[in-house]
């Protein structure tokens, strides 16, 4: 496969094929109903094809386009019934697959970032790659010492397709939003844009992923391999085996997705505060379930420095809305930036908004389903009700920005999951301002 296209022109005449197919395949398909097709046959079968070129399109453009394929992916559970299945097959193969880079390619890219040396470091290498995804693939490898590892190659033009991808995705918003109700598709766009330099550098991804592997050296639940070497464009890791999270996902035990999404729940905030920064990729292709039962944690290019953990005006919120303490909770939410000046918002309202992370909290253990994460999501989507209304008096603030959605992907793995966990107990320990 030849290098990602890198103009701007290029890619985005790729990604309008994609309403451009769908309404073409539309109107064949009204004309097949007229001449007395089987509407509901028709109806699958578009929107199955529609899946598909979505995959295509997006898996063979990676980039940006492959990553918000990506971070929507995550959202896959509010999806409703009868239009998730060819949408989660297809979105759930954008978190670990793509057409990968012919080996010539990576020899040359580990050339020119390790040197032509790195023949010797590393003594065994597997040309085919186990995992592809948007600005990079992973390799199978020896080290000298003996360890086998995780050599991360970013595509050669990865860098100018994310660049170019951002600025023309905004133009897909409305029908990309299609594809996961409830998730603000332009606000995950402005959040790639602002972090998009630092995923470009895999030093960085290094330097976060050493800080997490320090902290959990030994740790009971987590497991983060050890870096063993990085440069701009390529990053290597011990290896880690384990059963990916989408394989739990998929046909997992009542054990392993209660055990996943236990951990999983937990991971994001126990973090935040013992490392003091914020894993922010979160969808299940970054996950995976180990023999012992721990989550091994991979890629943390995308990661929020938090000096101070996480902002305890977040628990406030949280508390205050499970106690149904509005006055107060309205007050503190015009203070932080989360209603818009000069608007109202109803106290349902706003305890719609955080019915995420309210729900879970009611009870000892909580059980998330798709149809609840559907029931959620679909309040938000609803431009017909009362949420249209909120959408224009509630306010995202940028320093939170990141912190929703990774905590949001986080409540979306768990729904996928159908898994039972300790919500409530994980904010009490962990969540600052919850237990005030």
């Amino acid at each position: 496969m030849p290098d990602i296209p890198r103009s701007s022109s290029a890619r985005t005449a790729k990604l309008a094929s994609i309403p451009l197919g769908m309404a073409g395949r539309a109107a064949l398909g009204f004309g097949r109903k007229l001449a007395g097709g089987n509407r509901a046959e028709i109806d699958a079968e578009l929107t199955a094809k529609a899946a598909e070129q979505m995959f295509a399109v997006l898996g063979e453009l990676k980039g940006g386009a492959m990553k918000l394929g990506q971070a929507l992916s995550v959202m896959e559970a509010a999806v409703p019934e009868e239009m998730a299945g060819p949408y989660r097959e297809a979105l759930t193969k954008l978190q670990a697959e793509a057409p990968p880079m012919p080996a010539k390619t990576v020899h040359r890219v580990l050339d020119q970032q390790l040197g032509t040396a790195w023949r010797s470091r590393i003594t065994e290498f597997d040309d085919e790659p186990v995992a592809s995804a948007s600005i990079g693939q992973v390799h199978r490898a020896t080290w000298s010492d003996g360890r086998a590892v995780a050599v991360k190659i970013q595509y050669p033009g990865a860098d100018d397709a994310l660049r170019a991808d951002l600025k023309t995705l905004s133009r897909f918003v409305g029908l990309l939003g299609t594809l996961a109700p409830g998730t603000d598709v332009r606000a995950v766009l402005d959040e790639m844009s602002a972090r998009t330099e630092e995923e470009l550098d895999y030093r960085i991804e290094g330097e976060n992923q050493r800080a997490f592997a320090a902290t959990y050296d030994g740790d009971p639940r987590f497991a983060v391999p050890r870096v063993v070497a990085s440069a701009p464009k390529a990053v290597i890791t011990e290896w880690m085996d384990g059963t990916a999270l989408s394989r739990v996902v998929a046909s997992g035990t009542t054990e392993q997705r209660n055990t996943a999404g236990e951990n999983l729940a937990r991971f994001h905030f126990e973090s935040a505060q013992r490392v003091r920064r914020l894993h922010g990729d979160p969808h299940p292709g970054n996950f995976k379930l180990l023999d012992d039962g721990r989550l091994g944690i991979i890629d943390f290019g995308a990661c929020l420095s938090l000096p101070n953990g996480l902002p305890p005006e977040l628990g406030r919120m949280v508390r205050l809305s499970r106690d149904e303490e509005f006055d107060e909770l309205n007050a503190l939410m015009r203070d932080t930036g989360f209603v818009l000046p000069g608007h109202t918002v109803t106290d349902q309202e706003i305890a719609d908004y955080l019915r995420p992370f309210t729900d879970p909290i009611k009870t000892d253990s909580f059980h998330f389903t798709r149809k609840w994460m559907q029931e959620t999501a679909g309040r938000a989507a609803d431009f017909n009700g009362p949420q249209f209304r909120t959408a224009r008096s509630l306010n995202l603030p940028p320093q939170y920005a990141v912190i929703f959605r990774v905590l949001m992907g986080s409540v979306g793995i768990c729904a996928q999951l159908d898994a039972s966990a300790p919500y409530m107990a994980i904010l009490t320990e962990w969540m600052p301002g919850f237990a005030d």
